[in-house]
Protein backbone atom coordinates (compact mmCIF):
# COMPACT_ATOMS: atom_id res chain seq x y z
CA UNK A 1 0.00 0.00 0.00
CA UNK A 2 1.43 3.42 -0.93
CA UNK A 3 2.33 5.92 1.97
CA UNK A 4 1.65 8.86 -0.66
CA UNK A 5 -1.27 11.09 0.93
CA UNK A 6 -3.43 12.06 -1.91
CA UNK A 7 -3.08 15.94 -2.43
CA UNK A 8 -5.27 18.38 -1.50
CA UNK A 9 -7.53 20.22 -4.43
CA UNK A 10 -5.42 23.32 -4.25
CA UNK A 11 -2.31 24.24 -2.48
CA UNK A 12 -2.18 26.73 0.24
CA UNK A 13 0.40 27.46 2.42
CA UNK A 14 -1.25 25.27 5.28
CA UNK A 15 -1.08 22.69 2.67
CA UNK A 16 1.36 22.61 0.19
CA UNK A 17 2.26 20.63 -2.63
CA UNK A 18 4.89 18.55 -2.61
CA UNK A 19 7.49 18.72 -5.82
CA UNK A 20 6.48 15.50 -7.01
CA UNK A 21 2.81 16.64 -7.32
CA UNK A 22 3.29 19.83 -9.17
CA UNK A 23 6.17 17.79 -11.18
CA UNK A 24 3.41 15.16 -12.26
CA UNK A 25 0.62 17.64 -13.01
CA UNK A 26 3.30 19.48 -15.30
CA UNK A 27 4.10 16.47 -16.67
CA UNK A 28 0.54 15.16 -17.20
CA UNK A 29 -0.08 18.60 -18.99
CA UNK A 30 3.03 19.02 -21.68
CA UNK A 31 2.03 14.92 -22.43
CA UNK A 32 -1.41 15.94 -23.44
CA UNK A 33 0.39 18.40 -26.19
CA UNK A 34 -0.06 17.45 -29.80
CA UNK A 35 3.63 17.20 -32.23
CA UNK A 36 4.32 20.39 -33.30
CA UNK A 37 6.68 21.78 -36.20
CA UNK A 38 9.95 24.16 -34.95
CA UNK A 39 12.20 25.97 -36.79
CA UNK A 40 15.26 26.90 -35.36
CA UNK A 41 19.22 27.38 -36.21
CA UNK A 42 21.32 24.13 -34.43
CA UNK A 43 23.78 25.34 -31.91
CA UNK A 44 25.23 21.99 -30.28
CA UNK A 45 25.20 18.05 -31.97
CA UNK A 46 25.87 15.61 -29.09
CA UNK A 47 25.62 12.24 -31.55
CA UNK A 48 27.61 9.02 -30.19
CA UNK A 49 28.04 6.32 -32.23
CA UNK A 50 27.24 3.42 -29.18
CA UNK A 51 24.29 5.38 -28.17
CA UNK A 52 20.56 5.49 -29.39
CA UNK A 53 19.92 9.05 -28.42
CA UNK A 54 21.62 11.82 -29.77
CA UNK A 55 20.79 15.32 -28.60
CA UNK A 56 20.28 18.71 -30.14
CA UNK A 57 20.02 22.05 -28.95
CA UNK A 58 17.56 24.57 -31.16
CA UNK A 59 17.90 28.30 -30.69
CA UNK A 60 15.82 30.95 -32.31
CA UNK A 61 18.23 33.08 -34.19
CA UNK A 62 15.72 36.04 -33.43
CA UNK A 63 15.94 35.73 -29.56
CA UNK A 64 17.96 34.23 -26.70
CA UNK A 65 15.81 31.28 -26.24
CA UNK A 66 16.90 27.87 -26.77
CA UNK A 67 15.25 24.50 -26.19
CA UNK A 68 16.80 20.97 -25.86
CA UNK A 69 15.51 18.56 -28.89
CA UNK A 70 16.50 14.66 -28.02
CA UNK A 71 15.54 12.00 -31.15
CA UNK A 72 17.33 8.68 -32.60
CA UNK A 73 20.48 8.12 -33.48
CA UNK A 74 20.13 6.97 -36.79
CA UNK A 75 18.23 10.08 -37.19
CA UNK A 76 21.32 12.44 -37.19
CA UNK A 77 23.57 9.95 -38.88
CA UNK A 78 20.90 9.31 -41.91
CA UNK A 79 20.91 13.07 -42.93
CA UNK A 80 22.48 14.38 -46.08
CA UNK A 81 24.70 16.42 -46.22
CA UNK A 82 25.38 15.78 -42.28
CA UNK A 83 23.75 17.67 -39.66
CA UNK A 84 26.20 20.76 -38.66
CA UNK A 85 26.06 23.28 -35.84
CA UNK A 86 24.65 26.85 -37.40
CA UNK A 87 22.26 24.51 -39.50
CA UNK A 88 18.68 25.74 -39.87
CA UNK A 89 16.28 22.75 -39.14
CA UNK A 90 12.62 22.17 -39.57
CA UNK A 91 11.73 20.13 -36.40
CA UNK A 92 8.87 17.73 -36.06
CA UNK A 93 8.48 17.20 -32.62
CA UNK A 94 6.21 16.40 -29.13
CA UNK A 95 6.95 18.03 -26.30
CA UNK A 96 8.33 15.76 -23.35
CA UNK A 97 9.11 16.53 -19.58
CA UNK A 98 11.15 14.64 -17.64
CA UNK A 99 9.94 13.93 -14.45
CA UNK A 100 12.94 13.42 -12.16
CA UNK A 101 14.87 16.42 -13.66
CA UNK A 102 11.67 18.84 -13.85
CA UNK A 103 13.04 20.07 -17.18
CA UNK A 104 11.39 20.08 -21.20
CA UNK A 105 12.65 18.97 -24.15
CA UNK A 106 11.56 17.69 -27.72
CA UNK A 107 11.23 14.63 -29.02
CA UNK A 108 11.95 14.99 -32.37
CA UNK A 109 11.10 12.52 -35.48
CA UNK A 110 11.69 14.02 -38.56
CA UNK A 111 14.16 16.43 -38.62
CA UNK A 112 14.64 18.37 -41.97
CA UNK A 113 17.44 20.88 -43.24
CA UNK A 114 16.23 24.11 -44.53
CA UNK A 115 17.80 24.51 -48.09
CA UNK A 116 19.33 27.24 -49.31
CA UNK A 117 15.89 27.87 -52.29
CA UNK A 118 13.67 27.79 -49.32
CA UNK A 119 16.09 30.44 -47.20
CA UNK A 120 16.40 32.60 -50.07
CA UNK A 121 12.38 32.75 -50.87
CA UNK A 122 12.10 33.50 -46.92
CA UNK A 123 14.36 36.53 -47.57
CA UNK A 124 12.58 37.38 -50.53
CA UNK A 125 9.32 37.80 -48.32
CA UNK A 126 10.59 40.01 -46.04
CA UNK A 127 12.22 42.14 -48.01
CA UNK A 128 8.92 42.30 -49.80
CA UNK A 129 7.49 42.88 -46.20
CA UNK A 130 10.10 45.54 -45.31
CA UNK A 131 9.47 47.61 -48.39
CA UNK A 132 5.93 47.98 -48.36
CA UNK A 133 7.01 49.17 -44.72
CA UNK A 134 9.35 51.91 -46.19
CA UNK A 135 12.20 50.50 -44.14
CA UNK A 136 14.27 50.54 -47.87
CA UNK A 137 12.85 53.83 -48.89
CA UNK A 138 15.88 56.64 -50.26
CA UNK A 139 14.25 59.33 -48.37
CA UNK A 140 14.96 57.76 -45.07
CA UNK A 141 18.58 57.13 -45.48
CA UNK A 142 20.66 59.72 -43.19
CA UNK A 143 24.00 61.29 -44.62
CA UNK A 144 27.20 59.69 -43.45
CA UNK A 145 29.34 62.72 -41.64
CA UNK A 146 31.94 64.20 -43.77
CA UNK A 147 34.95 63.59 -40.91
CA UNK A 148 33.22 61.68 -38.43
CA UNK A 149 34.40 62.11 -34.32
CA UNK A 150 34.33 58.93 -33.86
CA UNK A 151 33.73 55.52 -35.58
CA UNK A 152 31.52 52.68 -34.49
CA UNK A 153 32.79 49.24 -35.27
CA UNK A 154 30.86 45.87 -34.71
CA UNK A 155 32.50 42.89 -36.19
CA UNK A 156 34.03 39.73 -35.27
CA UNK A 157 37.17 39.39 -33.03
CA UNK A 158 40.63 39.35 -35.21
CA UNK A 159 38.84 39.32 -38.08
CA UNK A 160 40.22 40.28 -41.76
CA UNK A 161 37.26 42.63 -41.96
CA UNK A 162 38.18 44.23 -38.75
CA UNK A 163 42.14 44.52 -40.02
CA UNK A 164 40.32 46.09 -43.17
CA UNK A 165 38.41 48.84 -42.08
CA UNK A 166 40.85 49.81 -39.03
CA UNK A 167 44.32 49.70 -41.41
CA UNK A 168 42.57 51.56 -44.55
CA UNK A 169 40.57 53.94 -42.06
CA UNK A 170 43.77 55.09 -40.55
CA UNK A 171 46.34 55.16 -43.41
CA UNK A 172 43.34 57.12 -45.41
CA UNK A 173 43.08 59.92 -42.08
CA UNK A 174 45.49 59.20 -39.14
CA UNK A 175 43.65 60.59 -36.71
CA UNK A 176 40.09 58.95 -36.83
CA UNK A 177 39.19 57.27 -33.57
CA UNK A 178 37.62 53.57 -33.57
CA UNK A 179 35.49 52.34 -31.07
CA UNK A 180 35.20 48.60 -31.95
CA UNK A 181 32.68 45.99 -30.34
CA UNK A 182 33.82 42.60 -31.20
CA UNK A 183 30.43 39.86 -31.82
CA UNK A 184 29.45 37.01 -33.50
CA UNK A 185 28.89 37.54 -36.99
CA UNK A 186 27.20 34.23 -37.94
CA UNK A 187 25.27 31.20 -35.91
CA UNK A 188 23.08 31.52 -33.53
CA UNK A 189 24.25 34.34 -30.96
CA UNK A 190 24.97 36.47 -34.25
CA UNK A 191 21.93 38.87 -34.33
CA UNK A 192 21.39 39.30 -30.32
CA UNK A 193 25.23 40.13 -30.41
CA UNK A 194 24.57 42.77 -32.87
CA UNK A 195 21.80 43.93 -31.76
CA UNK A 196 22.89 44.55 -28.74
CA UNK A 197 26.25 46.37 -29.75
CA UNK A 198 24.31 48.53 -31.91
CA UNK A 199 22.01 49.75 -29.09
CA UNK A 200 25.43 50.51 -27.44
CA UNK A 201 27.35 52.81 -29.80
CA UNK A 202 23.72 54.36 -30.94
CA UNK A 203 23.92 55.85 -27.24
CA UNK A 204 27.22 57.10 -27.48
CA UNK A 205 27.34 60.57 -27.98
CA UNK A 206 30.66 60.57 -29.29
CA UNK A 207 29.88 57.79 -32.18
CA UNK A 208 28.92 59.65 -35.44
CA UNK A 209 28.56 56.12 -37.58
CA UNK A 210 28.52 52.67 -37.70
CA UNK A 211 30.04 50.46 -39.43
CA UNK A 212 28.71 46.31 -39.58
CA UNK A 213 31.02 44.70 -41.42
CA UNK A 214 31.72 40.48 -42.02
CA UNK A 215 34.33 39.28 -44.75
CA UNK A 216 32.45 37.06 -47.75
CA UNK A 217 30.74 33.29 -46.78
CA UNK A 218 27.77 30.96 -47.63
CA UNK A 219 23.73 31.69 -47.50
CA UNK A 220 23.85 30.25 -44.16
CA UNK A 221 26.97 32.01 -42.88
CA UNK A 222 25.27 35.55 -44.06
CA UNK A 223 21.96 34.49 -43.00
CA UNK A 224 21.95 36.36 -39.49
CA UNK A 225 22.24 39.73 -41.65
CA UNK A 226 18.48 39.23 -43.42
CA UNK A 227 17.22 38.86 -39.82
CA UNK A 228 14.08 40.90 -39.40
CA UNK A 229 14.44 42.00 -36.03
CA UNK A 230 18.21 43.26 -36.47
CA UNK A 231 16.96 45.25 -39.58
CA UNK A 232 14.13 46.61 -37.70
CA UNK A 233 16.42 47.91 -35.08
CA UNK A 234 19.47 49.35 -37.48
CA UNK A 235 16.18 50.92 -39.04
CA UNK A 236 15.55 52.53 -35.90
CA UNK A 237 19.41 53.59 -34.51
CA UNK A 238 19.57 57.62 -34.71
CA UNK A 239 23.04 57.19 -35.74
CA UNK A 240 23.77 56.97 -39.40
CA UNK A 241 24.92 53.00 -40.28
CA UNK A 242 26.80 51.83 -43.01
CA UNK A 243 26.43 48.17 -44.25
CA UNK A 244 30.05 46.03 -45.09
CA UNK A 245 28.56 42.08 -45.31
CA UNK A 246 30.58 39.88 -47.53
CA UNK A 247 32.19 40.84 -51.12
CA UNK A 248 30.08 42.24 -54.06
CA UNK A 249 27.22 39.73 -54.68
CA UNK A 250 26.27 39.27 -51.62
CA UNK A 251 23.51 41.54 -50.36
CA UNK A 252 21.78 40.67 -47.18
CA UNK A 253 18.83 42.49 -46.72
CA UNK A 254 20.66 44.89 -44.19
CA UNK A 255 22.70 46.14 -47.28
CA UNK A 256 18.61 47.70 -48.06
CA UNK A 257 17.89 49.18 -44.98
CA UNK A 258 21.57 51.05 -43.98
CA UNK A 259 22.03 54.32 -44.70
CA UNK A 260 24.85 53.46 -46.74
CA UNK A 261 25.71 49.89 -48.51
CA UNK A 262 29.43 49.24 -49.28
CA UNK A 263 30.58 46.48 -51.36
CA UNK A 264 33.66 45.19 -48.69
CA UNK A 265 35.00 46.09 -45.81
CA UNK A 266 37.60 47.70 -47.22
CA UNK A 267 35.72 50.11 -49.38
CA UNK A 268 33.56 51.02 -46.12
CA UNK A 269 37.08 52.29 -44.98
CA UNK A 270 37.09 54.47 -47.86
CA UNK A 271 33.56 55.77 -47.33
CA UNK A 272 33.47 56.18 -43.82
CA UNK A 273 36.45 58.95 -43.96
CA UNK A 274 38.14 61.28 -46.21
CA UNK A 275 42.25 60.77 -48.11
CA UNK A 276 44.13 62.66 -46.07
CA UNK A 277 46.42 63.00 -49.35
CA UNK A 278 43.48 63.55 -51.46
CA UNK A 279 42.37 66.49 -49.33
CA UNK A 280 45.68 68.22 -49.08
CA UNK A 281 45.95 67.71 -52.62
CA UNK A 282 42.47 69.29 -53.32
CA UNK A 283 43.38 71.85 -50.73
CA UNK A 284 46.21 72.90 -52.44
CA UNK A 285 44.51 72.90 -56.07
CA UNK A 286 41.76 75.25 -54.43
CA UNK A 287 44.52 77.50 -53.15
CA UNK A 288 46.44 77.93 -56.17
CA UNK A 289 42.68 78.47 -57.83
CA UNK A 290 41.79 81.02 -55.20
CA UNK A 291 45.40 82.53 -55.83
CA UNK A 292 45.28 82.91 -59.55
CA UNK A 293 41.35 84.32 -59.27
CA UNK A 294 42.83 87.02 -56.68
CA UNK A 295 45.84 87.62 -59.40
CA UNK A 296 43.29 88.09 -62.22
CA UNK A 297 41.16 90.08 -60.12
CA UNK A 298 43.85 92.33 -58.69
CA UNK A 299 45.13 92.64 -62.44
CA UNK A 300 42.02 93.21 -64.01
CA UNK A 301 41.50 96.11 -61.03
CA UNK A 302 45.00 97.43 -61.71
CA UNK A 303 44.02 97.57 -65.62
CA UNK A 304 41.11 99.16 -64.83
CA UNK A 305 42.81 101.96 -62.80
CA UNK A 306 45.26 102.40 -65.05
CA UNK A 307 42.78 103.14 -67.87
CA UNK A 308 40.58 105.86 -65.40
CA UNK A 309 44.07 107.22 -64.72
CA UNK A 310 44.76 107.82 -68.41
CA UNK A 311 41.66 109.98 -68.76
CA UNK A 312 41.65 113.71 -68.86
CA UNK A 313 39.69 114.22 -65.57
CA UNK A 314 42.11 112.24 -64.15
CA UNK A 315 45.41 112.98 -66.14
CA UNK A 316 45.09 116.83 -65.48
CA UNK A 317 42.59 117.35 -62.77
CA UNK A 318 42.66 120.81 -61.98
CA UNK A 319 43.04 121.87 -65.76
CA UNK A 320 39.18 121.36 -65.81
CA UNK A 321 38.57 123.62 -62.62
CA UNK A 322 41.43 126.13 -63.91
CA UNK A 323 39.48 126.37 -67.26
CA UNK A 324 36.23 126.84 -65.50
CA UNK A 325 37.77 129.21 -63.04
CA UNK A 326 39.00 130.98 -65.92
CA UNK A 327 35.82 130.90 -67.70
CA UNK A 328 33.81 132.08 -64.39
CA UNK A 329 36.75 135.11 -64.45
CA UNK A 330 36.04 136.14 -68.01
CA UNK A 331 32.37 136.24 -67.16
CA UNK A 332 32.60 137.60 -64.04
CA UNK A 333 34.76 140.84 -65.38
CA UNK A 334 32.07 140.73 -68.30
CA UNK A 335 29.08 141.30 -66.16
CA UNK A 336 31.19 143.50 -63.72
CA UNK A 337 31.71 145.93 -67.09
CA UNK A 338 28.09 145.50 -68.09
CA UNK A 339 27.10 146.50 -64.94
CA UNK A 340 29.39 149.86 -64.80
CA UNK A 341 28.40 150.45 -68.41
CA UNK A 342 24.60 149.93 -67.25
CA UNK A 343 25.31 152.00 -63.84
CA UNK A 344 26.67 154.87 -66.30
CA UNK A 345 23.92 155.05 -67.94
CA UNK A 346 21.86 154.96 -65.70
CA UNK A 347 23.15 158.07 -63.63
CA UNK A 348 23.89 159.84 -66.62
CA UNK A 349 20.13 159.89 -67.27
CA UNK A 350 19.23 160.30 -63.43
CA UNK A 351 21.81 163.49 -63.69
CA UNK A 352 20.12 164.91 -67.15
CA UNK A 353 16.76 164.41 -65.44
CA UNK A 354 17.77 165.97 -62.33
CA UNK A 355 19.33 169.28 -64.55
CA UNK A 356 16.25 169.08 -66.33
CA UNK A 357 14.32 169.24 -63.15
CA UNK A 358 16.49 171.58 -61.78
CA UNK A 359 16.27 174.14 -64.51
CA UNK A 360 12.63 174.07 -64.66
CA UNK A 361 11.87 173.60 -60.95
CA UNK A 362 11.22 177.17 -58.97
CA UNK A 363 14.05 175.87 -56.73
CA UNK A 364 16.62 177.21 -59.30
CA UNK A 365 13.98 180.20 -59.59
CA UNK A 366 14.47 180.85 -55.95
CA UNK A 367 18.46 180.46 -56.00
CA UNK A 368 18.53 183.06 -58.89
CA UNK A 369 16.76 185.32 -56.75
CA UNK A 370 12.66 187.05 -57.34
CA UNK A 371 11.05 189.91 -56.63
CA UNK A 372 7.02 190.33 -55.72
CA UNK A 373 5.70 193.40 -57.04
CA UNK A 374 2.08 194.30 -55.28
CA UNK A 375 0.12 197.45 -56.14
CA UNK A 376 -3.16 198.70 -54.55
CA UNK A 377 -5.79 198.70 -57.60
CA UNK A 378 -8.85 201.51 -57.93
CA UNK A 379 -10.85 199.57 -55.35
CA UNK A 380 -7.66 199.61 -52.97
CA UNK A 381 -7.10 196.26 -53.17
CA UNK A 382 -3.22 194.53 -52.98
CA UNK A 383 -2.48 193.06 -56.21
CA UNK A 384 0.73 190.94 -57.58
CA UNK A 385 1.74 192.96 -60.67
CA UNK A 386 1.94 190.66 -63.09
CA UNK A 387 2.39 193.33 -66.42
CA UNK A 388 3.38 197.17 -66.07
CA UNK A 389 0.36 197.34 -68.16
CA UNK A 390 -1.69 196.41 -65.30
CA UNK A 391 -0.19 199.55 -62.88
CA UNK A 392 -1.51 203.38 -63.32
CA UNK A 393 0.73 205.87 -63.66
CA UNK A 394 1.60 207.61 -60.66
CA UNK A 395 0.42 204.32 -58.40
CA UNK A 396 2.32 203.31 -55.66
CA UNK A 397 4.08 199.26 -55.84
CA UNK A 398 5.12 197.16 -53.20
CA UNK A 399 7.95 195.47 -53.28
CA UNK A 400 9.32 191.82 -51.97
CA UNK A 401 12.59 190.90 -52.99
CA UNK A 402 14.51 187.33 -52.21
CA UNK A 403 17.89 186.55 -53.12
CA UNK A 404 18.43 182.82 -51.93
CA UNK A 405 19.96 184.23 -48.96
CA UNK A 406 18.48 187.52 -47.83
CA UNK A 407 14.72 188.15 -47.95
CA UNK A 408 13.60 192.01 -47.48
CA UNK A 409 10.51 193.94 -48.19
CA UNK A 410 10.90 197.24 -49.45
CA UNK A 411 7.89 200.38 -50.81
CA UNK A 412 8.75 201.07 -54.31
CA UNK A 413 9.07 204.07 -55.87
CA UNK A 414 6.29 205.65 -58.68
CA UNK A 415 6.30 202.95 -61.78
Amino acid sequence: MSTESAPAPTSTAEAPWPVRTVARKIGDWIHRLGSVWVEGQVTQVNSRPNTQTAFLTLRDPSADVSMSVTCPNWLIREMEPPLREGASVVVHAKPSFFFGRGTISLRADQIRAVGIGELLARIERLKKLLTAEGLFSAQRKRPIPFLPKGVGLITGRASAAERDVLVNAQTRWPHVRFKVLNTAVQGSQAVPQIMRALRILDADPDIDVIVIARGGGSVEDLLPFSDEALCRAVSATGTPVVSAIGHEPDTPLLDYVADLRCSTPTDASKRIVPDVREESERVRQMRDRGRRALHGWVDTQARLLTQLRSRPSLADPLGPVQRRQDDVDVHRERARRAMLTLLAKDQAEIASARARLTALGPAATLERGYAVVQFLDSAGNLQVLRSVSEVEAGAQLRVRVGDGAITAVAEGEQA
